[in-house]
């Protein structure tokens, strides 16, 4: 068989194991953690899920080594509790059974304990710890390790690797990243030490030694060890990729595997985590760069998803390993993909940040593509239907060919009806703005896959109840999406108004100053793409802020380029009337002029409602989904 991915198909060995393919699990949290830190079933299906995709590594995450200087909501692995082991052991077994390496990640957050604890309360209230005395950024004190709670924490993580290993874990990665303990030490911005662990790179890599011995000690040659590190804090203060480099070469000797990461939480979440608004491998040159110094493999993460990407950087000596979080998150089944030749068939992660967003407010994992998260035991495949049905969709957006697709795989016979020429729906519309590219490929990707199960797709064609009746379908599934609301205050004859869709879709060119009306999503990310066009950008919005319908981990990173890309928010406004000059808005019982050649609507959508009521009685079984549903 010839390989269109040749090199993410080579096996590695390493140490005493072989990985099976060159793409990796990245540590990614548990859906349910008990409260001794013991991973509860929906943990095991969720890795599982991974080692069955095709993964040659699995990494659970995150063991906290040491709670009694980093209290979280995280796994912790110790003999406290009856059953404990053998909760992780199974774990374990899980991963391996698929032929997949089973990993475990060994942490310490140091003075960022608590992140992804659901009660922030009890957060503000925990003690943290790290190298030096001082504060965070939200003014919590962080009080400096004593020689002997050093000690204690080299102690604690040799331990924790024992425990793993007798679980039947066959490697470890100790986490040195990501603002985290060991990269705190590091870190010249966070380590003041004067004593033997401060100062000089030498001082400061001595705590990551000792773990990293004292590690070695307990797991043997034969048990491999990936060190997990920022190949450059990438902030002021923060060390460079050269002293990463540097890093990495006093630390080789003790690891086998290399993973070359970027950022620090203190300033870098969309750094660490690449957003929509960088490019997929952005953080690739670092590992690129360490590779060139180090005598031992090198992974590097960060936004990939591209089975052609990914190729080219194992074929061009990038990397020797790409791992992935996120997009094993939105298809577990990428890497059995890539061995079998199926690359199209990826659904690629939209660097949305659902997931984890998830986190720390309900302490669970979410997909916005893959429903099957947390649900992994209840079964990965679609089940054949008992009795083969004569199934309608109408529209073609993402709900109504998810919904077409499920319905092939199960055996019925589906057709499945677009009033436009293209499948993709709303989704359609990301094509005009560059960081939604992502989103815009998601339509396509969804429509081959429509294809591949075997549904009848008709384009330019409209469906109504007399098609319907004729048809006569044993069920119905209505998903005709939503439309766009029209501005609702008066407007001059003089003024240009647009939809979304105009500028989108129909290619209709605003004018040098715009103003978009409605601060959602979908009017911020218009007026980003705007201003990256060139023009002068306001936004009205009625509300006290904008983007207030993103997640708690996207909004920040929107927020920050919509004020780097010097956009004109104007919150806390009604729209009164659009004149020829521009939106006239009410604020504070004032009026006042937003200034503006052309004015955006970007005010919400509203479901298809006349649509649905019209089709609601066309067969036995009628379904309404996606935003067809009245919202």
């Amino acid at each position: 068989m010839k390989r269109d991915y040749p090199n993410l198909c080579k096996p590695l060995r390493v140490a005493g194991v072989e990985l099976r393919n060159r793409m990796c699990s990245a540590p990614m949290g548990a859906t349910d953690i008990l409260a001794d830190g013991t991973p509860g079933p929906r943990t095991l299906g969720f890795y599982e899920a991974r080692a069955k995709g095709g993964a040659a590594a699995v990494t659970v995450s995150e063991l906290v080594v040491h709670p009694e200087t980093d209290g979280s909501q995280m796994l912790r692995l110790s003999l406290s509790t009856p059953g404990q082991l053998g909760a992780f052991a199974y774990v374990a077994d899980a991963i391996k059974r698929h032929g997949a390496v089973a990993s475990i990640e060994l942490s310490h957050s140091g003075q960022y304990a608590g992140t992804y604890m659901v009660d922030k309360k009890a957060k503000s209230e925990l003690c943290m710890y790290g190298p030096s005395d001082g504060a965070r950024p939200d003014g919590i004190p962080v009080r400096a390790l004593t020689r002997e709670q050093i000690a204690d924490i080299v102690a604690a993580y040799a331990n924790a690797a024992a425990l793993a290993k007798r679980a039947g874990f066959e490697m470890c990665m100790v986490h040195a990243g990501h603002g985290w303990l060991i990269n705190q030490f590091l870190s010249p911005y966070f380590n003041h030490r004067t004593d033997e662990y401060g100062g000089s790179l030498e001082n400061r890599v001595r705590f990551a030694r000792e773990i990293l011995s004292a590690v070695r000690a307990e797991v043997g040659p034969r048990f491999p060890i990936e060190l997990r590190m920022s190949g450059a804090e990438l902030f002021d203060g923060g060390y460079d990729v050269e002293e990463g480099c540097r890093i990495a070469e006093a630390l080789e000797d003790l690891v086998d595997i290399i993973q070359v990461s970027a950022g620090s939480y203190q300033f870098g979440f969309s750094i660490t985590h690449p957003s929509m608004f960088r490019e997929h491998g952005c953080n690739v040159h670092l590992a690129a760069e360490i590779r060139k110094h180090v005598s031992v493999p090198v992974a590097t993460l960060g936004g990939l998803s591209d089975p052609e990407q990914m190729e080219r950087i194992v074929a061009e000596g990038q990397a020797d390993i790409v791992v992935m979080g996120r997009a094993l998150l939105a298809d577990p089944e990428i890497p059995n993909k890539v061995m079998a030749n199926a690359g199209e068939d990826v659904v690629r992660c939209m660097r949305c940040f659902v997931c984890m967003a998830e986190r720390p407010v309900t302490q669970t994992r979410r997909c916005a593509l893959n429903p099957r998260i947390g649900r992994e035991l209840e079964g990965l495949s679609v089940p054949p239907a008992a009795q083969k049905k004569r199934v309608l969709v109408v529209g073609g957006g993402i709900a109504g060919m998810k919904a077409a697709e499920t319905a092939a795989l199960r055996g019925h016979e589906v057709t499945l009806c677009e009033a436009q020429g293209e499948l993709g729906g709303i989704l359609r519309t990301e094509a005009a703005l560059p960081f939604k590219q992502d989103m815009y490929r998601l339509g396509q990707t969804y429509a081959h896959l429509v294809d591949k199960a075997g549904a009848d797709v008709r384009l330019h064609t409209r469906v109504d109840a007399a098609f319907v009746q004729e048809f006569a379908p044993d069920a119905l599934i209505v998903a005709v999406g939503s439309e766009a609301m029209e501005l609702p205050v008066p407007v001059d004859a003089g003024a240009r108004v647009l939809s979304i869709d105009d500028m989108y879709l129909n290619g209709a060119e605003p004018g040098e100053e715009v103003v978009v009306v409605g601060g959602g999503l979908t009017g911020s990310e218009c007026a980003l793409g705007l201003a990256a066009r060139g023009k002068r950008v306001h936004v009205v919005e009625m509300r006290e802020g904008i983007a207030l319908d993103a997640n708690i981990r996207h909004r920040p990173i929107l927020l920050a380029e919509v004020d780097r890309a010097g956009v004109d928010v104007v919150c806390n406004a009604r729209a009164v009337r659009v004149d020829a000059g521009g939106v006239v808005v009410e604020r504070e019982g004032k009026e006042a002029l937003v200034p503006g050649d052309t004015v955006v609507c970007a005010i919400g959508q509203r479901s298809r409602t006349a649509a649905v009521e019209e089709l609601r009685d066309g067969a036995p079984f009628v379904c309404v989904v996606g935003d067809a549903m009245d919202i």
